[in-house]
């Protein structure tokens, strides 16, 4: 099969090489899925650089997230999945083999079942960035009349976590960094988007809360936005974190304290069993909705996509930032 690989760590150009590799097979428990689409994650791309991790394989065949259709099952699987639409999740996560290849084999539960109505370049979105959305506005425990300040409201996980949160009635701020992108935060349903380049965030945050500060702040890059915490956050409010753009950050602490401010942390990667069986039910219940004409689920895919061939290009357009799921088609 043909498939994206690096031998070692280093820039898009000087290591991601496409050629023939082996074709897996399903082992006992799982499936094989010839893939239609791959999603490129920032995680993908900081672990080819080596800069979350050193290159564990002599050969890595990236990304975690990707769609497709089951083609091949192993023993203990039913052959009746054999046809299925699916979606994948953790593809390359503990594992040298991702979903930057025409094939990949992984254990049956990590294929889930994708509606007829949604794209393989949609169902490539859903692994790690709908799965942490779902996630950190479970952990925010957002409700009706709720208000969540999610930060970077353009980015692929902060557009679903805006979705999942107006699905159960919470009122949503977010911040952005350009016109461009407070639109696309608007588009996602987000009710505020505040220009962190040229507005004070702390003062319009008090400014739409009354003073009262958010309940809950969904934050994708600790180290860098732990100083707005005592600006927009109320007392024995909460902080979700699911990202941090080095190594350490410094925390207001003495706020925190005095205020009993709860500091959350989580890798999407590692949800336990019964986290991950909620999440997928969310995000199934959201994708059957959507089946039905009656939900409002929205996949951000950035244009252009990518053919394999162009892997490299895929990487850097992560990595130059932008709007959407960077996809690579098959």
């Amino acid at each position: 099969m043909r498939a994206a690989y690096y031998e070692k760590n280093g820039s898009a150009r000087d290591v991601l090489r496409v050629g023939e590799v082996e074709t897996p097979q399903a082992d006992p428990g799982e499936v094989r899925v010839k893939l239609a689409a791959s999603g490129v994650n920032p995680s993908d791309v900081k672990s080819r650089q080596g800069a979350t991790r050193k290159i564990a394989w002599p050969r890595v065949i990236p990304h975690s997230d990707g769609a497709g259709v089951i083609d091949q099952v192993g023993d203990g699987v039913a052959k009746s999945r054999i046809g299925e639409r699916v979606w994948l999740w953790n593809g390359q996560w503990k594992r040298a083999f991702g979903t930057a290849a025409e094939f990949i084999a992984l254990p049956a539960a990590q294929a889930v079942k994708l509606p007829d109505a949604v794209s393989f370049e949609a169902g490539a979105c859903l692994g790690i960035p709908a799965m942490t959305a779902t996630h950190a506005v479970t952990l925010s425990h957002a409700v009706k009349g709720t208000t969540l300040l999610i930060a970077g409201g353009a980015g692929a996980v902060s557009q679903y976590a805006i979705q999942f949160a107006k699905a159960v009635g919470a009122r949503v701020i977010t911040t952005v960094s350009s016109p461009e992108k407070a639109k696309a935060a608007l588009e996602a349903g987000a009710d505020h988007a505040i220009d962190y380049k040229r507005e004070n965030v702390g003062e319009r945050v008090m400014a739409i809360t009354d003073k009262h500060g958010v309940d809950a702040v969904i934050e994708m890059d600790l180290a860098a936005n732990a100083k707005l915490i005592p600006s927009v956050l109320r007392p024995k409010g909460s902080v979700i974190v699911y990202g941090t753009g080095a190594a350490e950050a410094t925390l207001p602490a003495f706020f925190c304290l005095t205020q009993s401010i709860r500091v959350q942390f989580f890798l999407v990667y590692e949800l336990d069993h019964a986290m991950r069986e909620r999440e997928l039910t969310a995000i199934n219940r959201a994708l059957a909705q959507n089946s039905l004409s009656i939900g409002t689920l929205h996949h951000r895919v950035a244009q252009p996509t990518y053919p394999l061939a162009d892997i490299v290009a895929a990487h850097e357009a992560v990595e130059r930032g932008g709007i959407g799921n960077v996809i690579v088609t098959m």
